[in-house]
């Protein structure tokens, strides 16, 4: 009989020792198919930002379950290579199972959403509802400030780098910020002397008209940012915002200067708006919210960095009693250099700059304290509750230098201990009589306000906040 020969042969042999789990194995084949899905479904688990109550989460939800009940029906056949490989595909999808579950439902991806709802409350309430009715927005500077206490909260909300939280947080902190814009941009467009009347030229009735609609576009912009909108989307009001600008073009506003600014102002009023109407798609690209390698950050950390050698040597200078080391000037110029990073209106780029500016002005203060402190020469006259206020600030003097120098946590024993002495100075000065005196009641509400930013410093080097 003839075997054929020596590859003919070979390939018989090969087959023969072939094992069971070839990848042509029907169980092979269908853990194969399952592999390349979760190839598929995995990125779109690791960058997923929402709820558990989102309908992208429930689609990715149900589309893994399906996947792990495709592997268990898998017919291993009892052998262990096969239920080797089909124990690695079910743990594969049951771990990002396990991370969507995760991340939609962390206490920090929770955080962020109350602070949203908070924030469109606040929006709802105070410009959108009024609008809807007809009436006028309650846009002012307790409104601003509502708004930026909130951004301040959400960039302080911690991600544990995770990229779904860190993108969670930054469009949140996006459409949050645009609104303030918005809002700031109306509160700065009040304060001019618009529109004009309507007798100065044939024009200015056209370009009036058009601010009414400008006006009414703000109100639907922020509603969209906010998600208060059902009706209208982005491209929509960015249609709208366009015709009115082919509107103001076609004008005949030559030889009126008067008229030509007023079209200006309307139409970098329109550009203003149009520029947020781009963040649909905006925290899809991790260079925006995973800022570790971002230029601005790495600037800000070398001016931490600076800071840092810096505030060693005061301090190892004022504990050897020794105040000829007053680098002011340098840390002047760092606040410059912290100034005039470009922050490209990323609120966390934002919140990282702030930081390291009040970690430059802590040193500067310290500095002017012990240099007001040593050069301090009391009268026989001086009031009493003057020099009380003096002793309370050279007490918070010493306890200023053991914050600048702490680097521990706020479960550490000396936090607590410097918490409850600041606490203490604090109450100190709340004892102090002035007895009319004006002089001890300026100094007193300079003390408190010292302390109270001491405390502060205190609690923002250890919030363990991130990029």
């Amino acid at each position: 009989m003839d075997h054929g020969g020596p590859q003919q042969q070979q390939q018989h042999s090969m087959e023969q020792q072939q094992p069971p789990y070839h990848p042509q194995h029907p169980a092979m084949m269908r853990l194969y198919e399952v592999q390349k899905e979760v190839a598929s479904l995995g990125p779109q688990v690791c960058t997923f930002s929402g709820l558990q109550n989102d309908r992208d989460y429930k689609r990715l939800e149900r589309e893994l379950t399906r996947l792990l009940l495709d592997v268990d029906q898998v017919d291993t056949e009892g052998k262990p290579e096969l239920q080797g490989a089909r124990k690695r595909a079910a743990q594969e999808v049951e771990g990002l199972l396990r991370y969507l579950e995760e991340n939609g439902t962390h206490p920090s991806r929770l955080a962020i959403e109350q602070l949203s709802n908070e924030a469109r409350q606040l929006v709802d309430e105070r410009v959108v509802a009024p609008q809807r009715a007809g009436g006028v927005a309650e846009i002012n500077d307790e409104l601003v400030d509502a708004l930026q206490e909130l951004v301040l909260r959400l960039t302080q909300v911690k991600t544990e780098g995770r990229v779904p939280l860190r993108k969670a947080r930054y469009r949140a902190l996006t459409r949050l910020c645009a609104v303030q814009d918005v809002i700031e941009g109306r509160t700065q467009q009040q304060t001019l002397s618009l529109p004009l009347s309507g007798d100065t030229h044939e024009s200015v009735n056209c370009i009036n008209q058009v601010m009414v609609k400008v006006s009414v576009a703000r109100g639907q912009l922020v509603a969209l940012l906010m998600g208060l909108s059902g009706r209208d989307s982005c491209a929509h009001l960015s249609r709208i915002l366009t015709e009115m600008q082919v509107e103001l073009d076609a004008l005949d506003v030559s030889g009126n200067a008067v008229i030509r600014n007023y079209r200006k102002q309307v139409v970098e009023e329109i550009n203003g708006l149009l520029k947020h109407l781009d963040l649909e798609g905006e925290g899809d690209d991790t260079r925006r919210y995973d800022l570790a390698q971002n230029n601005s950050i790495r600037e800000i950390e070398g001016v931490r960095a600076h800071v840092s050698h810096l505030r060693e040597g005061v301090l190892r200078h004022c504990a050897m009693g020794d105040l000829s080391f007053r680098p002011k000037a340098e840390l002047q110029s760092l606040l410059t250099q912290l100034d005039q990073v470009d922050t490209a209106k990323n609120p966390c780029i934002r919140e990282a700059r702030r930081r390291a500016v009040v970690e430059v002005q802590a040193i500067i203060t310290f500095l002017d304290l012990r240099e007001a402190l040593a050069r301090r020469q009391p009268g026989p006259n001086e009031h009493p509750s003057h020099r009380a206020v003096w002793q309370v600030l050279g007490s918070l003097s010493d306890l200023q230098a053991q914050v600048l120098g702490f680097d521990g946590k706020r479960v550490d024993k000396s936090y607590m201990i410097l918490e409850e002495l600041l606490t203490k100075q604090l109450l100190a000065l709340d004892a102090v009589d002035p007895q009319g005196d004006e002089t001890t009641k300026m100094a007193r509400k300079q003390a408190v306000k010292f302390a109270q930013n001491i405390l502060n410093y205190l609690d923002m080097k250890t919030d363990e906040w991130e990029y």
